[in-house]
């Protein structure tokens, strides 16, 4: 019953006590219920509504304003599946729509400048004034906290140098490769078609051919958009084969020459993991295959699209190298490599392993962090699985030192890279050059509204619809593309003249410092020590760090697992 009788009685002095006011409000919330006051107006509009109709024929507005509502706070109280709707009805749903417009509210009024979620605003506001050729200066100083722990900075020379060029290039390819590739220091990295709309690609590649600098495919294959406008392609080759791919799913040679042969590729990129879900598959489905990214894909439409979890072309770190020499005899000899998130560190010291027993070396190694984040995930994985990219970068490096194979295999760094400072930051623990996802999406015009996954992206970067793709405008935003990658570059090459550097390749991990307590700093040296060269070919492994001390001598070329 919506109304129960009590009796209570309260003498004057009670009343006059926090006791007896309290009595008195819990006797109002007994004998009415204000939560139901909305729904009571409503009823109560509509049968003063009525009367006014039947008495002067007007105020039909008002009647319908008052039908609807009476008529939601029904559906509210007979409905189930939400108890806040049948307690509140009506007024429940300014619950949802509040929670439907937080995250604009919280980015707009509420974020601080500096508080990064998982890009802070200052960090997207630097990439939109470069991408439109706005300066990027700020006055007034810093607005970071020095003196918080996790606060980093480059130490700089009192003899500063000049640099002629801030068009940075590392060559890709070693004494297998007879198609190398002068690769640029900053690169977009991998985001397929189907994830990102058809505009936002030719955007990229456009801005990419303009700019002189490399366009990752994404696993979802070559599209004809990233042919339009011919800039430079990695193809990204993952566990679905898409674009070189049999009606079973598996690797199919064939396929693959027609498309690795072209010119305009010139890397070929193994996907292992990607840092923002290692270990897990991914699922389009069948509603959302276009007959574009059928095409691309060479999947069937009408069918749902399925990466699995791992590859079908080899099992163990022998076969992976196997495989990758197969893609690079069939390429004629173009750059191939494979890019991960460090996960177990066996499975990578297997890997290295692998490369001393068949000497086949990858051309180059893409270390993608767990802070990588272009593909929709579950919680879990985007905030506990893999490793962040500094740790995992720094492994991959100590590693290939150990065993004398550094100087034959580049390294790539990909994951939360935004800033010139950035791009130092992993040069300093071993990168050769570095990709960004999210932040070429913010030279687009991506304000972070993180609805990637539904389709109904803002501002047209990662959504199939043919309406809302079409609000990108792709001469504009290629420019913008060419204008981000461009001031980057030139803000590091600003950054190595203040550090007295004539090249990148000259940042080295003491150059940089982090602070740790209030009253402590340290190198990134100190932080992740560096592995002497070929201290893994000694039988001195007991004197290494962990985790090579514990995991080396159990790793095997012969099988990911533990020996």
């Amino acid at each position: 019953m919506l109304f129960r009788s009590q009796h209570v009685v309260l003498t004057c002095g009670g009343l006059c006590s926090l006791g007896g006011i309290a009595a008195v409000l819990d006797l109002k919330q007994i004998r009415y219920p204000v939560r139901y006051t909305t729904f009571f107006l409503a009823l109560g509009g509509l049968c003063l509504s009525v009367l006014i109709l039947w008495a002067s024929g007007q105020g039909w507005l008002f009647f319908l304003l008052c039908l609807a509502l009476s008529a939601v706070g029904v559906h509210d109280m007979l409905q189930t599946h939400h108890a806040i709707l049948r307690n509140y009805p009506i007024l429940g749903h300014m619950r949802f729509l509040l929670e439907f417009i937080r995250p604009e509210i919280r980015q707009y009024f509420i974020e601080g400048e500096s508080e990064a979620t998982p890009f802070s605003r200052a960090q997207r506001s630097l990439v939109y004034a470069r991408a439109k050729g706005q300066s990027d200066k700020r006055p007034f100083g810093t607005q970071l906290d020095v003196d918080q722990p996790g606060y980093e900075w480059l130490t700089h020379s009192l003899a500063p140098t000049t640099l002629e060029s801030h068009a940075f290039r590392v060559r890709v390819g070693n004494t297998a490769c007879s198609q190398p590739y002068d690769i640029s220091l900053f690169n977009i990295s991998a985001m397929s078609f189907g994830a990102l709309s058809a505009n936002a690609i030719m955007a990229l590649n456009q801005g990419a051919k303009m700019g002189g600098f490399a366009h990752d495919t994404g696993e979802g294959s070559i599209s004809r958009y990233h042919r339009i406008h011919g800039g430079d392609l990695i193809w990204e080759i993952g566990s679905g084969y898409f674009g070189c791919r049999d009606d079973q799913g598996h690797f199919d040679p064939e396929r693959f020459v027609a498309q690795a042969r072209e010119p305009q590729v010139r890397m070929i990129e193994i996907k292992l993991s990607q840092g923002a879900k290692p270990g897990h598959g991914g699922v389009l489905p069948a509603a959302k295959v276009t007959p574009e990214i059928a095409e691309a894909r060479g999947v069937p439409l009408g069918a749902d699209c399925v990466s699995p979890a791992a590859h079908s072309s080899f099992s163990t770190p022998i076969e992976l190298l196997e495989f990758m020499q197969s893609l690079r005899e069939l390429s004629l000899n173009k750059p191939v490599g494979f890019k991960f998130c460090v996960g177990h560190p066996w499975e990578w010291f297997g890997m290295v392993k692998a490369m001393q027993e068949t000497r086949i070396l990858p051309d180059f190694i893409v270390v993608d962090g767990a802070e990588g984040g272009t593909g929709a995930a579950p919680l879990e994985f985007s905030d506990h699985i893999g490793m962040p990219l500094k740790e995992g970068l720094r492994l991959v490096h100590n590693t290939l030192v150990g065993v004398g194979l550094r100087e034959h295999v580049k390294l790539g760094a990909s994951g939360k890279i935004i800033t010139s400072f950035d791009i130092a930051r992993a040069l300093a623990l071993g990168a050769d050059w570095c990709n960004s996802a999210r932040g070429f999406m913010f030279a687009l015009g991506c304000i972070q509204a993180q609805t990637c996954h539904t389709g109904n992206c803002p501002t047209g970067v990662t959504t199939q619809d043919p309406q809302r793709q079409m609000a990108l405008v792709v001469p504009n935003k290629a420019m913008r593309v060419k204008n981000f990658h461009q001031q980057t570059l030139e803000a590091l090459q600003e950054l190595l003249q203040a550090a007295g550097l004539s090249s990148p390749d000259q940042l080295q991990d003491h150059h940089v410092f982090q602070r740790i307590s209030k009253t402590e700093t340290q190198t990134l040296a100190q932080m992740y020590p560096a592995l002497a060269p070929g201290a893994l070919l000694k039988e001195s492994i007991a004197k290494c760090p962990e985790p090579f001390k514990t995991y080396w001598p159990k790793a095997s070329a012969d099988r990911f697992a533990l020996k």
